[in-house]
Parts: C-alpha cells; structure tokens; sequence
C-alpha cells in the first residue's frame, strides 16, 4: 500500500520514509530506563535496525513483526507505525507532510480520529496550534479524496495519530497499540498511584529474577508485581489478556485477523502448566490484599500465589534466598515524611536481620533511600515512574549487612 501522494513536493520538504502499516519503520515507547530491555522484546519480535533513544527504541520489521511486539513486549507502552518524515521549515509545511499521507487507504473515514504531538526543541510557540494544523490535513485529505471527513474523539478514538517534531525534522506515526499496552486487561481493583505494568515487568528483569528463584513483594498494593512475575513464569503474552478492539491495528485496512490468529493461537500454545509459583505478596493495608486477591483471581492465578496481611517490618522471608522486590512510599504527600522519616531506619533493620540471602530491590524517588535506610546499594538503576524520576536500588543482604 503506498500511502504517499504521487504529487511532487517543493524541494525544502522532503519526505525521508514513507511506509505502509504492512512493511517498514516502527517506532517502540517505554517508560525511560527500560530501553535496552525493549530492544531485546524488539528483537525478539524479529525487528532489525533497532536504534535505541530515550523512551523508546525505533525499528525495522513487517507487519507480523508490529503484531508480535503488540502481542508478546511486556516492556512497550506502544507501538507505532512511521508513515512519513520530512524537513519544515513552518507550520505549512506540518500542514502539507500530512495532507500528502493518502489517509483514506489506512482506515475507513468512519473512524474517529485524534492527534498527539510530542516536541523536543521544536521551534512553535503553540503545539495545540500544531495538532489543529495535522488534524485539518488528515481530514481536509478524506474530503478531497472522498467527500467526507472523520470525526474527532479525543475521550476514546479509533485512530490515534503521533507527530513527533524536532527543531528541523517533523514525522509522523500511526498507533497501532490504541490502548497503551500495559493495560494488560487484568487487574479489575486497583490501588492509589499503582506501577505500570511494563514498569513493574522491567523492574522484575532489571532485579535479575527468574521462575525459578523465589520472589516476595510484602508491599504489593493490587498486586501488579505479582501478576507479572506469574506471567513471566507462564509464559503469557501479555496482549491475550486484552479485549481485541484495544488494539489500534484492528481499525486499520490492512488488518490481517488470519495472521493476528495465528499468532495469539501459537502465543496459547506456548503457555507452561504450573500448580503452584514461588512467588508470594504481602501488604500491611487489608484493602490492598484484598484488591490483590481479586486481581489474581480474576487472572485465574489465585492457586498458583500466596497473599496476606503482613507488616515488612516483622515478615519472615518465605524461603532462604531469593529477590524481594518492592515499591515502597515515596513520601510525595504532605504528611507523609514524618512518617518514613521513622520507617525507613526499621526497614533496614528489618532487611538486614530477616532477609539475609536475599537480594533487595527497591524503587524509589528518594534519592537519600540508602541513606535513610542504612544499607549500602550494589545497584543504583534510574528509571522514571512515569514523569516521577527514581533509582531502583539493589541491596545484597548477607549476614551482618554492612550498614553506611
């Protein structure tokens, strides 16, 4: 399919990849931190050119290849397909990049549409003026061609599209993710502020835990480490949990469901049997527990790992080695640094009497943890929690941990 427009372009525009959703260029988001771990789930999905930059990781690869990352990353927030970039020199130029994408072959004028733009240096004083520039393209390009235009829905559209700006280059992409990927179609109980799901999976890989290693989260609020430890395990693709009009390629034209089928029936086939997991969560909030109970029940893991209510300052390890990971709080409210200000010192005491052995991870935005808990890190990992910039610390616990 060739999506760009036969007519010349003026010289200083020049369009460097146009492709079609079949074949060609895709761009991969993440949360920052967790890009090398992308660009492995990139390659296992059979893209090639990976070229990693802060986010997300761009890539090379077929139409089966943009599936497979929507089916099988647990690290991707999405996953986008490039139709075309060129230099700009203004806004007409924005204007014209996209009024050249032969719109009406990707998607049914049916469809609602909205525009995201995300900009670094780029030289506009409004990008609302920007989005409103590409969405009367992609709409002014279906009248032309059709005589009608698709409606705009920016609550809940069909078609997502992403324009990315530079200070000189403009590019834009279709979404063919829709619904971010770490809604893994899960958890029905969620807590206050939970971790992202791709976060909490990247976490889980950056910690160096494997099935057959025991895990312990005894923070687990609704228990979103947990779930993806259980699929890791499994060996779950995490896109078969989700509803199928969640993702965007399926409002596409040239959505192939026989190809989608194939490879949801092969990502089934490849699912481990288990009657139980060495992993186990506890939470001091009976809520929290409770919500985690719900998740895993509805996830249909409710057998397979152990929860209660435990406080982690007097829990006993369940095994005599192993990763404990968690995601303490990280004092943001008012209020509530007073309060860790006396927890944290415990915390340590607790880790390094309970937990020797074991190898401690825990994600926080304070970066005086270490300190305030009195234990010295081998591991000091950045990664952001969406805008909320934090270090995922790793601490050794042996006999007679050496406090700082």
């Amino acid at each position: 399919m060739n999506i760009e427009n036969t007519a010349p372009k003026r010289s200083r525009v020049v369009v460097r990849r146009p492709a079609a959703t079949a074949a060609g260029h895709f761009f991969a988001t993440c949360p920052r931190g967790l890009e090398a771990l992308l660009a492995e789930d990139i390659a296992a999905a059979g893209g090639t050119d990976v070229a990693i930059t802060p986010g997300g990781a761009g890539f090379a690869g077929s139409k089966e290849t943009g599936y497979r990352m929507n089916l099988h990353s647990r690290i991707a927030t999405r996953v986008l397909c490039r139709l075309a970039s060129a230099d700009f020199r203004n806004e007409a130029d924005i204007y014209k990049l996209a009024y050249d994408i032969a719109w009406p072959q990707l998607f049914d004028v049916s469809r609602s549409i909205r525009v995201y733009v995300t900009a670094v240096r780029a030289p506009f004083k409004s990008l609302e003026f920007i989005t409103l520039k590409v969405k009367d393209a992609v709409r002014d390009r279906f009248r032309a061609d059709l005589g009608k235009r698709p409606d705009v829905n920016t609550a809940a559209p069909d078609v997502r599209i992403h324009l990315y700006v530079t200070d000189r280059v403009a590019t834009l992409y279709v979404d063919s993710s829709g619904e971010p990927l770490w809604l893994r179609g899960q958890k029905i109980a969620k807590v206050a502020a939970p971790l992202k799901e791709n976060l909490a999976a990247g976490i889980l890989r950056l910690a160096g835990w494997t099935p057959d290693v025991p895990l312990l989260d005894p923070m687990c609020g609704s228990g979103t480490l947990l779930l993806e430890a259980a699929g890791m395990a499994l060996g779950d693709a995490p896109g078969l949990a989700r509803d199928m009009k969640d993702f965007g390629f399926t409002r596409l034209l040239d959505y192939d469901p026989a190809l989608w089928k194939r490879l949801c029936i092969e990502a089934a086939e490849r699912r481990v049997a288990a009657d139980k997991l060495s992993i186990w969560g506890s939470d001091l909030d009976d809520d929290a527990v409770a919500r985690t109970q719900q998740n895993l029940a509805h996830a249909g893991l409710d057998d397979l790992i152990k929860v209660r209510r435990a406080d982690i300052l007097e829990i006993d390890p369940p095994a005599g080695s192993g990763i404990l990971v968690t995601n303490p709080p990280y004092g943001e409210r008012l209020g509530e640094a007073e309060e860790l200000a006396d927890f944290y010192p415990k915390l340590g005491d607790a880790l390094k009497q309970r937990f020797a052995g074991w190898h401690c991870w825990l994600l926080s935005a304070d970066a005086n943890l270490p300190k305030r808990i009195g234990l010295r890190p081998d591991r000091k990992i950045p990664l952001y929690n969406g805008a909320l910039e934090c270090r995922l610390y790793g601490f050794a616990m042996v006999a007679g941990s050496a406090r700082k």
